[in-house]
């Protein structure tokens, strides 16, 4: 079985700059489209950015011109850039991933959620 694993969250003030990994791991040999997501106390989880296999981007408006995301398909690696970060960024981020997996068929995995704090 393949898992992801975030890292790079953190507490930073506003306009501060924070850049999120979603490392494939396991038995993962393969992946498809892959985003990020976040969810804030109270609110729904969101769609933040998403980036298909051939780097083609979305983003959700409210993130447009602030954050990118990219990916390194030779480290099975997702990054979100985060720039001018306000306290409404702030969220649990979560990366998602279409991954096949040795012995398996393609799963759609989620990692365990990386925490974003900004501070006014």
């Amino acid at each position: 079985q393949g898992q992801l694993v975030e890292s790079g969250g953190g507490l930073v003030h506003t306009g501060g700059s924070l850049r999120l990994s979603c490392a494939a791991s396991g038995s993962i040999f393969s992946i498809n489209d892959m985003g990020w997501y976040r969810q804030a106390p109270g609110k729904q989880r969101e769609l933040v950015a998403r980036i298909t296999s051939g780097d083609i981007t979305d983003y959700a408006d409210s993130v447009k011109g602030r954050f990118t995301i990219s990916r390194d398909n030779a480290k099975n690696t997702m990054y979100l850039q985060m720039n001018s970060l306000k306290p409404e960024d702030t969220a649990v981020y979560v990366c998602n991933a279409e991954a096949l997996a040795f012995g398996s068929t393609w799963t759609d995995y989620w990692g365990q959620g990386t925490q974003v704090t900004v501070s006014s």
